[in-house]
C-alpha cells in the first residue's frame, strides 16, 4: 500500500476541482487531485459541453431541413438534409476529449499530481483512493471535497432500456422516432428542443403549471412558442408513472391515465449531490439539506476541510463551481479572498436562449421601489437581419440611485450576452453607466443598452 504526503489535497476533477487544483499549483502549494472518471467531471464529459455540440448539430440540420422545404425567406434551397447522428456523436466525443486531454495537460503543467480512482475517507486527514494498481493513501493538510452531482433516479422510471438519462441521449446511434421526456426544466428542454430538430416527435411530461419553472413567465414565453412550432407536445401539471411496453403511463393534470408511445425515455428531473461512497460516515460535517453547509469561503464544519460546486447546493454551475474553486486555492496559500454571489449568470440553451443575472424583477420588488426598462429584439436591426426577432433584454434597477440589479434576456445567441450582464452587476453599474456606453451598431448587445435607456425614461428606437 503507497502512501504519499501533499498540502492540499482536491477529491474530484470536475470544473471546481480542476480549477482549484490548478491554480493551487500556480500559487505552489503542494497539491494532489483524485478523479474516479475522465478530467473535466460531468460538465465536460456528459454534459455543459457534449450538450452544446449536439445542439448546435440539431440547429444546423434544422436551419438546412427548412430551406429544403422552400420556405427559407433568405431564397436559399437545398436538397433534402440527411443527418448521420453516429458521426455527430463522434464529432462531439472529438471535442469532449480535446477539452479533457487539456484540463490534464494544465494540471501537469501547474504539476499537479493526478490520482485516478475512487477517493474514501479515513478521517479529516486522510483518504484511501482505489486505482487500478491498488490502494494509495492520501494524507494531506488541506481537502477540498469536489465530488459534484449525479442525476436524479425515478424509483418508477429506472434506468435502462427505453429509459435514459441525459448521459446516454448524448450517445445514442441513432434520432429516436419518438421521444418522451420527463421534466420540463433547462435540460429536459435544451435536448427535447434539439431531437425534435433532429426529426423526432417529442412529447415533455411536466408534473408544474409550466415548463422553465425557475424562470420567470414573460421570459420564457418565447420558448414557449417555439417549442410549439418545433411540434413539440408539452403535457403540464403531468406526471410520469412507469413504463408499459414502449410507452410511458402518464397520469394527466385532470387524474386520467394516458399512455405515451415512445423509443426512449429520457429522464430529466434534476440532480442531487454526490454524497455517498466517499466517506461522509468517517468525518462530521454539518450538512444543509443533501448537500454540504459551507460557510462564505466554502469552509466546511471541520478544520481544513473545504467543498465547493454542486456537492454544496444550489445553483448547481460549472462557473459557480470554478469560481469557488479558484477562491479556496488562494485562501489555502494565504491570500485573503471571498466569495461574492452578486453575479451568477444563468444560461438556458434552448431555442431562443436565455440567461439571467442578478435579482429578478420578482426578487428586486421585495427590497424596495425598482425601474425596469425592456427592449425588444424585434426592433433590434442585428436581430432582424439573423431571423431571431423574437425576445427581448430586460434591466433591472433601484428608483432612487439606478444601481442595477439584474439583468434578463431572451433570444437567439443571448448566452453571450451573459459576460456585458455580469461584468455590469459586478461592477456595480447604474443605468447611466449602461446607457453612456457606446455599444457597437448593428449587434444585439445594443439591445442592452436600450433597455437601460428604456428603464431611464427615453429609448431611442421605440
Amino acid at each position: 500500500m503507497k502512501e504519499i504526503s501533499c498540502k492540499l489535497l482536491v477529491i474530484g476533477a470536475g470544473p471546481g476541482g480542476y480549477v482549484c487544483a490548478i491554480r493551487a499549483g500556480q500559487l505552489g502549494i503542494d497539491t494532489v487531485i483524485v478523479e474516479a472518471g475522465k478530467p473535466g467531471g460531468t460538465c465536460l464529459n456528459v454534459g455543459c459541453i457534449p450538450s452544446k455540440a449536439m445542439i448546435h448539430a440539431a440547429e444546423e440540420f434544422e436551419k438546412v431541413a427548412h430551406m429544403a422545404g422552400g420556405s427559407s425567406p433568405l431564397g436559399i434551397s437545398v436538397a433534402a438534409p440527411v443527418l448521420d447522428l453516429g458521426k455527430t456523436v463522434a464529432w462531439k466525443d472529438g471535442i469532449v476529449s480535446r477539452l479533457t486531454g487539456g484540463v490534464a495537460g494544465l494540471l501537469k503543467k501547474a504539476k499537479v499530481k493526478t490520482v485516478y480512482g475512487w477517493a474514501t475517507f479515513r478521517d479529516g486527514k486522510t483518504v484511501a483512493v482505489e486505482t487500478e494498481t491498488g490502494t494509495q493513501i492520501i494524507r494531506a493538510e488541506t481537502v477540498v471535497i469536489a465530488t459534484g452531482s449525479a442525476t436524479v433516479e425515478l424509483p418508477f422510471l429506472p434506468f435502462g432500456g427505453p429509459v435514459i438519462s441525459s448521459t446516454e441521449a448524448l450517445a445514442l446511434g441513432e434520432v429516436p422516432k419518438k421521444l418522451a421526456v420527463v421534466g420540463g426544466g433547462y435540460i429536459g428542454l435544451e435536448l427535447g428542443m434539439a431531437f425534435a430538430k433532429m426529426g423526432a416527435a417529442v412529447t415533455v411530461v411536466e408534473a408544474l403549471p409550466r415548463v422553465l419553472a425557475q424562470y420567470d413567465a414573460e421570459l420564457t414565453r418565447p420558448v414557449v412558442k417555439r417549442l410549439a412550432q418545433l411540434g413539440v407536445e408539452v403535457m403540464l401539471g403531468a406526471k410520469a408513472k412507469g413504463v408499459k411496453g414502449d410507452a410511458l403511463l402518464v397520469e394527466t393534470a385532470d387524474g386520467k391515465s394516458t399512455k405515451i408511445a415512445a423509443d426512449k425515455i429520457l429522464v430529466t428531473v434534476g440532480r442531487k449531490p454526490v454524497t455517498e461512497g466517499w466517506g461522509l460516515d468517517q468525518i462530521d460535517l454539518d450538512m444543509a439539506g443533501k448537500f454540504i453547509n459551507i460557510d462564505d469561503q466554502c469552509r466546511s464544519s471541520m478544520r481544513g476541510i473545504y467543498a465547493i460546486g454542486d456537492v454544496t447546493g444550489e445553483p448547481m454551475l460549472a462557473h459557480r463551481a470554478m469560481a469557488q474553486g479558484e477562491m479556496v486555492a488562494e485562501i489555502v496559500a494565504g491570500h485573503k479572498r471571498s466569495w461574492d454571489k452578486r453575479s451568477i449568470p444563468a444560461v438556458c440553451f434552448t431555442d431562443p436562449e436565455l440567461v439571467t443575472a442578478g435579482l429578478t424583477p420578482e426578487e428586486a420588488k421585495a427590497l424596495g421601489e425598482i425601474k425596469i426598462g425592456q427592449f425588444p429584439f424585434a426592433a433590434n436591426g442585428r436581430a432582424m437581419t439573423k431571423l431571431g426577432e423574437d425576445g427581448f433584454v430586460r434591466v433591472v434597477a433601484r428608483a432612487d440611485n439606478h444601481l442595477v440589479l439584474g439583468i434578463q434576456a431572451v433570444g437567439q445567441g443571448v448566452s453571450e450576452l451573459a459576460a456585458a450582464f455580469g461584468l455590469a452587476l459586478e461592477m456595480g453599474a447604474r443605468l447611466e453607466d449602461i446607457a453612456g456606453t457606446i455599444h457597437a451598431h448593428p449587434t444585439q448587445g445594443e439591445g442592452f443598452q436600450e433597455a437601460a435607456l428604456k428603464a431611464l425614461g427615453h429609448a431611442l428606437h421605440i
